[in-house]
């Protein structure tokens, strides 16, 4: 957590310094704060969405919102929330509500290229993600068959919860997030927000920002992240660094403001990025390793140092959803908690060091929040696409000093502006 969030964290839930110092214990102590109130917030948000008419509706991938500048005393303002399906097969989009007042459904089905829109209260915090290989029974409230698609009882193969359609509670790893803190900072007039891998990946994602009327003048290469990190949706590296995605709808970017974006990787490459033992579905005949060794960066050759010790040639099988260390082992070491529960004893896991190198914007452990941690003046809407084509940013990078002058509300200094176009 940035520090901001941290102290939003405790003035939210009154929890020991301890539950709020990592991401990983933020996330099993919030999620476990708002379970009682969960029925609560969800009857509450119907009785309110029927006074501002806040039903949610499929609508078409590229349609128009409108948006609205938040007062940030003002907790009923509604904050528009687009889900887009940007995927080959449909997914089942999960929301989760660890403040503020939920959307009307906390899960639903998305068929290719549709998206829907839902609205959430000013002071709304939670995660999005999406369910893979779905299928329910006729209500809702447990998988077609009694084993379910994974032979447990599961009715996705990723990111499932419980088997329900409708769930207001984590799904199962490992799911790419997309996170929200839609009010934070000293004054709760800064929004937080981040894509994270430290539960594991799913599937590619972006975050895009609809500005409100009074933040027209942020341009969408401080704020619109992705992370692309399976084979199919990558476009070629000649469409990177310099000029902006091939489809500039697909961050909302332009030409006055270029997109940065991570420059190495290949479709190749982007199939070898977890490590075997971390795959969902390990291979049958994964090569043998002794020490799971850093990828090599495309166009480079190994060092006549190297201590690879992969005993076959097999192959890299076909990339699978993956697992993050601590998801997978619940070592103290990979989840920051423990002895390593601090950002000078938690060091980054090979896992960790490959997913920044795939997705340089997104949260790879529990202490990657200056690289991973976008903020904006709070207002505006959000829309969350899974399966954008393109590439990874590498915003925070690049721009990182700008984001967070953007993010402070102090505007950019000519030589910023200079920087960023």
């Amino acid at each position: 957590m940035s520090m901001p969030q941290l102290r939003r964290c405790r003035e939210l839930h009154g929890n020991p310094k301890s539950a709020c110092r990592n991401k990983n214990k933020a996330r099993r102590y919030l999620v476990g704060k708002f379970t009682k109130a969960l029925a609560f917030s969800l009857s509450l948000f119907n009785g309110r969405a029927a006074a501002f008419h806040f039903a949610p509706s499929d609508v078409p991938v590229n349609s128009t919102t409108n948006v609205t500048t938040v007062d940030p005393q003002n907790d009923s303002t509604p904050i528009q929330l687009t889900v887009v399906n940007s995927c080959g097969e449909s997914i089942w989009p999960g929301i989760v509500t660890q403040n503020g007042i939920a959307p009307a459904a906390g899960g639903y089905k998305l068929t290719p290229g549709t998206s829907r829109m839902m609205f959430v209260s000013a002071d709304w915090a939670g995660r999005i993600w999406g369910r893979t290989n779905c299928s329910f029974n006729s209500d809702g409230s447990g998988p077609s068959t009694f084993n379910g698609v994974n032979g447990h009882g599961a009715a996705c193969l990723t990111g499932d919860c419980l088997g329900k359609l409708n769930y207001e509670f984590a799904g199962q790893v490992p799911t790419t997030l997309a996170e929200f803190t839609l009010q934070g900072g000293d004054a709760n007039d800064q929004t937080f927000y981040d894509i994270s891998l430290v539960d594991g990946y799913n599937l590619p994602l972006a975050i895009i920002y609809h500005p409100a009327p009074n933040t027209t003048w942020i341009p969408p290469n401080l704020t619109n992240c992705a992370c692309i990190a399976s084979a199919g949706y990558l476009t070629p590296s000649s469409s990177t660094s310099i000029h902006p995605s091939p489809d500039p709808a697909a961050l909302n970017t332009n030409n006055t403001y270029p997109m940065p974006y991570e420059p190495l990787q290949t479709n190749s490459t982007i199939q070898t990025w977890c490590p075997l033992y971390l795959q969902q579905s390990p291979p049958h005949n994964k090569p043998e390793e002794e020490e799971p060794q850093e990828p090599i960066e495309p166009g480079t050759s190994p060092s006549p140092n190297s201590t690879t010790t992969t005993t076959t040639t097999t192959p890299p099988p076909t990339f699978h959803p993956c697992l993050s260390p601590c998801s997978a082992t619940r070592d103290p070491a990979a989840c920051c908690t423990g002895p390593y529960s601090t950002p000078e004893t938690c060091s980054p896991t090979l896992y960790a060091r490959r997913a920044k190198r795939v997705c340089p914007d997104a949260y790879s452990f529990a202490y990657d929040d200056r690289a991973s941690t976008f903020v904006v003046p709070a207002g505006g809407g959000w829309e969350v696409r899974f399966c954008p084509r393109g590439r990874s940013t590498d915003i925070l990078r690049a721009f990182g000093d700008e984001v967070r002058a953007v993010g402070a509300g102090r505007g950019l200094s000519e030589e910023g502006w200079g920087r960023i176009s």
